[in-house]
């Protein structure tokens, strides 16, 4: 057991001889145990030096070995959920030194990759595809003759969500040859909600735990095997073996310990969920005193909630992320973590609204995709009074392009009856909350991981009047070039409009836009830079140059190109896509240039 993240490297000489899966064959079982304790070792090492997932890889070290020791990987077809949990995979299959290298610029992929490895058969990054993946694997080979295992390994969290379900249903009936092993640790960022959780909580502590949950996966046609202890190689061996002589679909039920063999990560697993690397913790305690955009939230929600007996929140499986633990405790009856189900999130959300219920939605952009339909469908053409609060808005930095929240204003602003905000820093969101609260109808307010300025907030009940834009400063040269930041790159924009002198615009809403504004600065100015931390495609730009389209102006958008932004620090991926100071610079410069 480990009670601190080591700060050298360990002594491994087991684990280095193993390069690859078919190195870890040469072994004899009777090793793999110390294999596993030197593997958990360098695994604690090389996270406390580059930071990242945690107490996931902690936990399926056992299994990992396991599996890769049984079964003839890559031929073989293994899936990982979510892959927060995929760092000890990556160890044993040819990625053990660049491990050190995980979610920095041009290093290893911080989630299951295709691009990056053989071995990695399914990019992951988002919860709950796992069973499906593996299924497609398995019908795949059924077709084209062929006879290999499909595994997937998924979380208990993740199977809250509803595609895990669909998935079972559909191997069922198609009688696939599927094992699907459940990593059962009680966890999935934070606590597990829902009745499944309870389920699988309340029957391990009966006596009678394997026939309980061999009801609930039997009615789904699955043969379920368990509970074991998934840190018991040789039960894992054992249990592994069997089910691989057994057709049709299996379901091994194992229990783990998240954060397995650190003891803070052990007693808590929230909080090690992900760590920052060694030699940023106290720059980090130090910089946690800036409250962030989602604190900004947490403390309105909280502010408003005391006069406003009808407001809820509801999240799926974010409450740490998204600033909602106070308010939890505050008004556990009006707190609602659905778990890892987006698209119930949103419907359960137009039902309150439905009822004169206030609903807050506290999502991350990336997860907002995946209850589309569900905002379209049930609260965009009802009209319902439901906030969507975007968190997580724009690029997010290392976990990579499957959490950027690159898409939202695309997707959100094709809709009728929507309304978008993109507040510039925290007191602008203040305001965007309050507007929201008096509005009637769908509101969506976007804003990014991380804070802004830092500007104190002034938590009053004022409101934004629909559609209205703040114009910071004038050309003084009169330039006929005007700059409308949608969102928090606004300082960056404040140095260039300056040191250019443009024209500045902060214009808080995408939809509406500030029409008025914009044709009056369409008058005497020829020239729009359009800047936003999203999509170009389809993004705030689009929307200004479509309204403008009869005027004789032209653009240029500045914002996420139409490529995948791959895993780097935020300031790095800005960089990256032109969206620091230097590529607004050099955005003007090059217009005057070519002027």
């Amino acid at each position: 057991m480990y009670h601190t993240i080591p700060d050298t490297r360990p002594s491994t000489p087991l684990l280095d001889s193993i390069n690859q899966p078919q190195d870890l064959r040469l072994l004899a079982a009777q090793q793999l145990p110390e294999l596993a304790i030197q593997l958990r070792s360098f695994l604690l090492y090389s996270v406390g030096q580059t930071g990242g997932h945690f107490g996931g890889g902690l936990g399926v070290v056992e299994l990992t070995i396991a599996l890769h020791y049984l079964f003839d990987t890559p031929h073989d077809h293994l899936v990982w959920d979510v892959g927060h949990q995929s760092y000890p995979h990556k160890i044993l299959t040819q990625r053990r030194e660049s491990l050190l290298s995980i979610r920095q610029l041009d290093g290893l992929h911080p989630f299951p990759d295709r691009l990056e490895s053989v071995f990695d058969d399914f990019g992951t990054g988002h919860s709950s595809t796992s069973i499906s993946a593996a299924l497609g694997f398995c019908i795949a080979d059924r077709l084209n003759h062929l006879e290999h295992y499909s595994i997937a390994v998924i979380g208990d969290g993740a199977l809250t969500a509803g595609i895990a379900f669909e998935a079972l249903n559909h191997a069922s009936h198609v009688d696939a040859n599927l094992l699907v092993i459940l990593n059962d640790n009680d966890m999935s960022i934070s606590k597990n909600e829902g009745g499944l959780a309870k389920y699988l909580a309340g029957k391990l502590k009966s006596s009678d735990a394997g026939t309980a949950n061999t009801a609930l996966f039997e009615a789904l046609a699955f043969a379920y095997t368990g509970p074991i202890d998934g840190h018991d190689i040789p039960a894992l061996l054992s249990a592994l073996q069997k089910l691989k002589t057994q057709s049709g679909p299996q379901f091994l039920h194992i229990i783990t310990k998240k954060g397995k063999g650190f003891s803070p990560a052990e007693s808590d697993p929230v909080g090690y969920h992900a760590i920052t690397k060694i030699e940023s913790l106290a720059a980090t305690s130090k910089s946690a005193k800036a409250k962030t955009f989602a604190n900004i939230f947490g403390q309105w929600l909280l502010t408003t909630a005391a006069r406003d007996p009808k407001l809820v929140a509801i999240t799926p499986a974010m409450k740490e992320g998204s600033d909602l633990v106070d308010f939890a405790k505050e008004y556990p009856q009006r707190y609602f973590d659905v778990a890892i189900a987006e698209q119930h999130a949103l419907t359960f959300a137009a039902g309150l609204a439905c009822a004169d219920i206030k609903p807050v939605v506290a999502i991350y952009s990336t997860f907002l995709q995946r209850g589309y339909d569900q905002y379209i469908h049930d609260i965009a053409i009802q009209k319902l009074n439901v906030i969507l609060a975007i968190d997580r808005a724009g690029l997010v930095g290392q976990d990579g392009p499957t959490h950027a929240g690159c898409y939202d204003i695309a997707a959100l602003r094709c809709i009728p009856n929507t309304v978008i905000m993109t507040p510039s820093n925290e007191r602008e969101l203040w305001l965007a909350l309050n507007t929201a609260h008096r509005h009637t109808g769908p509101i969506a307010i976007r804003y990014p991981r991380g804070s802004g300025d830092g500007g104190a907030v002034d938590k009053n009940n004022h409101t934004v009047d629909l559609g209205t834009a703040k114009l910071l400063r004038r050309s003084h040269n009169n330039t006929g070039q005007a700059l409308l930041n949608f969102g928090p790159l606004l300082d960056s924009a404040k140095i260039v409009a300056a040191e250019l002198d443009l024209t500045l615009v902060d214009m808080r809403f995408v939809k509406p836009l500030d029409e008025t504004l914009l044709c009056q600065l369409a008058t005497d100015h020829q020239h729009f830079f359009t800047l936003e931390d999203h999509a170009i495609a389809a993004g705030a730009g689009s929307a200004v140059s479509e309204f403008l389209a009869s005027k004789a102006v032209t653009f240029t958008h500045l914002g996420i190109p139409d490529k995948l932004i791959p895993h780097a620090t935020r300031e790095q991926q800005l960089t990256i896509c032109g969206l620091d100071v230097q590529g607004i610079r050099a955005a003007v410069l090059k217009y005057r240039a070519a002027g």
